[in-house]
Formats: C-alpha cells, sequence, structure tokens
C-alpha cells in the first residue's frame, strides 16, 4: 500500500499517514527516534526509497527514523491487514505441520477433500486470496488443532497499543 502523504502533527503528538483507504494516525512514542520538544520533527515526508510504503522523519537534531505502512496498519489494527496477518500466521504452522507430519502428502490431499495444486497455494505465503476455512480444513486434514482466543482486553488503550494480544492464533499437532 503507497502513502499518498505524511504530516506530523504537534498538537496530537501524532504523525497523519494518508493511504488509499485513509488516514491513520502513528504515535511519535510507537516510533524509534521519538520527536520530542527540545528534538522536534524537522521534515517527514513519504520515502521513496521505500517505494513510498513508508516514511521517513528527520528530527532536529539530525537523527532519522522510518516507519513501514504496515507498523501503521498494525497499530491501528486495520482489519484487512490483520486479516493478511492471520493468513501469514496460519500458513505459516500449515508449513511446519506438514513438514512434522507422519501422514503422507496425498493422505493430506484425501483428507482434506481437495487437490495437490490446492494445497500449494494454501502453502504460499504469496497467496492472499486463500481463506481462513481453508487452512483450518487442511490443518485438521494433519492432525493438528487450531485454536483461536478472545478476551476482553484490560483497558481500550492498553490492549490497542500494547502488541495486540487480544486474540491469539495456535496451531499444534494433536
Amino acid at each position: 500500500m503507497k502513502i499518498r502523504a505524511v504530516r506530523a502533527n504537534n498538537h496530537k503528538r501524532v504523525f497523519e499517514i494518508t493511504v488509499s483507504r485513509g488516514v491513520y494516525p502513528m504515535p511519535y512514542s510507537k516510533v524509534d527516534p521519538v520527536p520530542s520538544r527540545t528534538d522536534s520533527i524537522e521534515r517527514v515526508y513519504a520515502d521513496e526509497e521505500l517505494g513510498r510504503e513508508g516514511f521517513t522523519y528527520v528530527l532536529r537534531s539530525g537523527s532519522e527514523g522510518s516507519v513501514h505502512i504496515d507498523s501503521v496498519l498494525e497499530y491501528n489494527e486495520d482489519p484487512r491487514y490483520m486479516r493478511d496477518l492471520l493468513l501469514y500466521n496460519l500458513t505459516i504452522e500449515a508449513q511446519r505441520c506438514m513438514k512434522a507430519s507422519p501422514l503422507s502428502q496425498r493422505e493430506i490431499i484425501r483428507r482434506a477433500g481437495t487437490s495437490a495444486s490446492q494445497i500449494t497455494r494454501l502453502l504460499d505465503l504469496g497467496n492472499r486470496t486463500k481463506s481462513v476455512d481453508k487452512l483450518v480444513v487442511l490443518l485438521g486434514a494433519m492432525d493438528c488443532e487450531v485454536e483461536f482466543t478472545v478476551r476482553p482486553a484490560q483497558t481500550q488503550s492498553a490492549s490497542r497499543h500494547a502488541g495486540h494480544a487480544a486474540t491469539t492464533t495456535q496451531a499444534s499437532p494433536s
């Protein structure tokens, strides 16, 4: 996703990143180095060297930092980004289970009720058109258990800003 524009909002102490989906905030406190009143932002721009998929800022001291759009989307818990992250994590687990499974690939294909080419697509990290349910079926065919844990956040700001621990996925052989 390309960044269209980025600006520093010193009043709110956030960067405001504009992309095709809208404007996302990224607090100064979540970047490194952290801008401060004594070391303020001199310049911020969508970085061409990052393919406009990130932005760079320069502080008065000369220190600079860069932030990739994925960090911004994760911080804001963008639903599409979070879905892609879930698919990525499930795919990694499916690859691990496939390597560790005592079952033959033919048996896994039979149990999943699919084809060898579909298994290849499901195990492809670059494929974003697959569905969570197909990966869950594949993991089940390999005798792996999939758990999703959902629990209330301690506080809204704690869950939103402290690592997204409210939802976890785990696939493990039964």
